[in-house]
């Protein structure tokens, strides 16, 4: 498969302070790109030479193996960018959709176009097509956002944070959305979010950032802080419901980030009683993936306000009998986690 995008030694700057700084990233033509990291990781900025808004100080970009020199209309039509806070217009959810194909001279099969692309954001033409900008909820004003990208049927779909402050179910079929994009019109789709569990539902791939720089490009699970001094050398992360992580080593500070690798959480259904990991947390299985062409399955685990995601194999799975809805115990390591 050809690559859409190539990123060699690119950074960026603001006002003197280097926000960016990518050595390689190759992203494939058709593939959906998760890139997940705390605010301030350069992931906008990132996004934002994606989508030929900005160029950066330095490095090569090439799009579809051509190196870009001059950024034009041209060129910022062959990719579009949904931000977080989109506002629509203070017209018809039809007039916000239509919109960008009447601003390229598109006159034919408009209303089958508009009608077309609601449906894949699963807005009903016919109930939400007449309705005005300020009838919508969040969730839905966020998917008539993404329909106006949509009809336009680009080369490469640029999502930030795309199901921030909406309801599960809006986020749900925005996952499905990006994925028939995908495969409807071979659509290329990069998409940052803070949530890791849908970044893991929806993309192929997912990449995490810190500092401006891509630190992994393997899953890994992401504890945020606040971080408190334990009386034996650890910190500690207290969760909503009382539970808590420790971790050795000594942070950055109180809002460092955590990494923990899926293949160092090991699940159990009891408790287990002679074990030397510090970590014994009770959590319930969301999700269940498939990776590495089914040799191994991700399972992620919602704790109150955490989710972390474990890896096993096909032969623990059957043992363990678990699906999503089972109740499991998490077990790991205090040194199993990294300080970013």
């Amino acid at each position: 498969m050809t690559n859409i995008y190539e990123l060699e030694d690119i950074t960026q700057s603001y006002a003197g302070r280097t926000v960016l700084e990518v050595s390689e990233l190759k992203i494939e033509r058709g593939s959906i790109l998760g890139i997940t990291g705390p605010n301030g990781c350069g992931k906008s900025t990132l996004l934002r030479i994606l989508a030929f808004l900005e160029r950066p100080r330095s490095g090569q970009l090439l799009f579809k193996s051509i190196p870009v020199r001059d950024i034009n209309e041209q060129l910022r039509r062959e990719a579009t960018l949904l931000l977080q806070e989109t506002r629509l217009l203070k017209r018809t959810v039809f007039e916000n959709v239509v919109y960008g194909l009447k601003a390229r001279g598109i006159k034919e099969g408009l209303t089958r176009k508009v009608h077309s692309a609601l449906e894949m954001v699963g807005l009903d033409p016919g109930d939400f097509a007449g309705r005005h900008w300020f009838q919508l909820s969040g969730g839905e004003s966020q998917r008539v956002a993404l329909a106006s990208r949509l009809v336009l049927r680009p080369e490469v779909l640029i999502l930030d944070e795309p199901t921030a402050s909406i309801d599960a179910n809006s986020a749900r079929i925005i996952a499905r959305a990006i994925v028939d994009a995908r495969d409807n019109f071979g659509a290329s789709i990069v998409l940052v979010s803070h949530d890791i569990e849908w970044s893991y539902g929806a993309a192929d791939e997912v990449i995490s950032m810190f500092s401006g720089k891509i630190r992994s490009k393997n899953i890994e699970n992401i504890i945020q802080g606040p971080w408190e001094e334990g009386n034996d050398g650890t910190v500690l992360r207290y969760l909503e419901d009382g539970q808590v992580i420790t971790a050795a080593g000594k942070p950055g500070n109180k809002y460092s980030m955590g990494l923990l690798d899926p293949g160092d959480i090991i699940l159990s259904l009891d408790y287990p009683g002679n074990s030397s990991a510090r970590n014994t947390l009770r959590g319930t299985v969301t999700r269940m993936n498939l990776e590495d062409e089914g040799r191994s399955i991700l399972v992620t685990v919602n704790i109150q306000d955490t989710v972390l995601t474990s890896r096993i194999t096909k032969g623990s799975l059957s043992r363990l009998g678990i699906v999503p809805g089972s109740t499991v115990i998490l077990v790991f390591k205090s040194n199993s986690i990294r300080w970013a």
